[in-house]
């Protein structure tokens, strides 16, 4: 069923922003120019912070993890820009928007479990685990107890936030299709028969699960993580999805108040302006607050030592996270032994010493990277 409310108004502004008679500034051409100079500003602080880890690239299995978290700021920005410059498309652009914040999330659990590993002897978060007793979970499922040292821990940790790397784009992509079949009704309040409420509730779930995963781990970290900001980086990240989504609400309370529809612009064109302005105006400050939690200064180059030549290649190895998560195996590959593949002999990997089992265990693919080794290997010390 379509829609009832139009976003849009059929009639559209065709002044110039810039003529003959000079600049014509009404309220809307402020709002963008204010929108464009804080997207370019923004870009300007994340740039010279990525840049710096850039010429001080020593430790590229954690960089790598800043770098994917460093573009967020920017990639909010300028599609809020985007999306107060083509108000008509708004829903477009928050769908996209919205979809990297789930590449930072599973990027910020990657770079903690490096910096787990990397207080434990052979780089490994396995033996890091082996420190830690049984533990019950957090709030609100205490009454249940986990044993970090068993297999199954590291592997529900990663995968109850790397499936939000899944979910999210796909429920964007969902939404870009609704919006353009007109069943997506965004703006029509909550209802069974809008294809938003489906969206938002499938969103909801996903982002909590991850969000709990994130929880666990670094409850049990926390010893660990010292030294690193752990809260100060993870606040940088949240702080902005927060923010957004608090203002998203206020702004639709004086949707129903305040705002007036005009001849160009509805309501809901107005309240998505003001969202798409106050996040341009919002990442200025994020952008800053991210070059202070990442600090290129904790990587940099000893006397003498040369700038690291591949951060070009780190970047678009980073660039390419995106599709490369949503890989089930993730580039490892099986070693089953042929002995072990017919079940009717009764035989399995599980029947073997422990000693025996890790010589089948999961291996990485030719070309896997340093980082993806250390996150994706299985743990043995589980038992049988």
């Amino acid at each position: 069923m379509p829609c009832p409310t139009s976003v849009n108004q059929i009639s559209i502004d065709q002044s110039q922003f810039w003529d003959s008679d000079g600049i014509h500034w009404s309220t809307h051409r402020i709002g963008w120019a204010i929108a464009g100079g804080c997207a370019a500003i923004t870009t300007v602080i994340s740039a010279i912070s990525i840049l710096q880890h850039c010429r001080n690239f020593t430790v590229p299995a954690q960089q790598r993890q800043i770098l994917r978290i460093l573009y967020m700021p920017p990639v909010y920005a300028i599609i809020s820009f985007c999306s107060y410059r083509f108000y008509r498309d708004y829903v477009y652009y928050s769908f996209i928007e919205v979809a990297y914040e789930a590449v930072t999330l599973s990027a910020f659990l990657l770079l903690i479990v490096e910096y787990v590993a990397d207080t434990a002897s052979g780089h490994s978060t396995a033996n890091a685990l082996e420190r830690k007793d049984k533990m019950p979970l957090p709030f609100p499922f205490g009454c249940w107890r986990y044993r970090p040292t068993k297999a199954y821990f590291m592997y529900t940790v990663k995968w109850s936030v790397l499936q939000y790397i899944i979910i999210r784009p796909a429920a964007s992509i969902a939404g870009i299709i609704c919006e353009k079949l007109d069943i997506l009704c965004d703006s029509d309040g909550y209802s069974w028969k809008y294809a938003s409420v489906y969206l938002a509730v499938i969103d909801f779930i996903s982002i909590s699960i991850a969000l709990y995963g994130l929880l666990i781990f670094y409850g049990l970290m926390r010893t660990e993580l010292e030294g690193r900001r752990p809260l100060a980086k993870f606040l940088s990240i949240k702080l902005i999805v927060m923010f957004t989504f608090y203002q998203s609400f206020v702004i639709g309370v004086l949707n129903v108040k305040i705002i007036k529809a005009t001849d160009y612009w509805t309501v809901v064109n107005i309240k998505d302006g003001l969202n798409a302005l106050l996040i341009c105006i919002e990442m200025v400050f994020f952008s800053a607050l991210m070059w202070w939690a990442y600090p290129a200064r904790e990587y940099s180059r000893k006397p003498g030592q040369s700038a690291t030549a591949d951060f070009a290649r780190e970047i678009w190895s980073s660039l390419r996270f995106f599709a490369g998560s949503t890989r089930p195996a993730h580039g490892y590959a099986m070693k089953v032994p042929t002995d072990l593949t017919h079940s009717t002999s009764g035989v399995s990997s599980h029947s073997l010493p422990l000693s025996q089992r890790a010589q089948y265990a999961l291996e990485p693919a030719p070309g896997s990277t340093h980082d993806e080794a250390i996150m994706m290997r299985p743990y043995p010390f589980a038992q049988a």
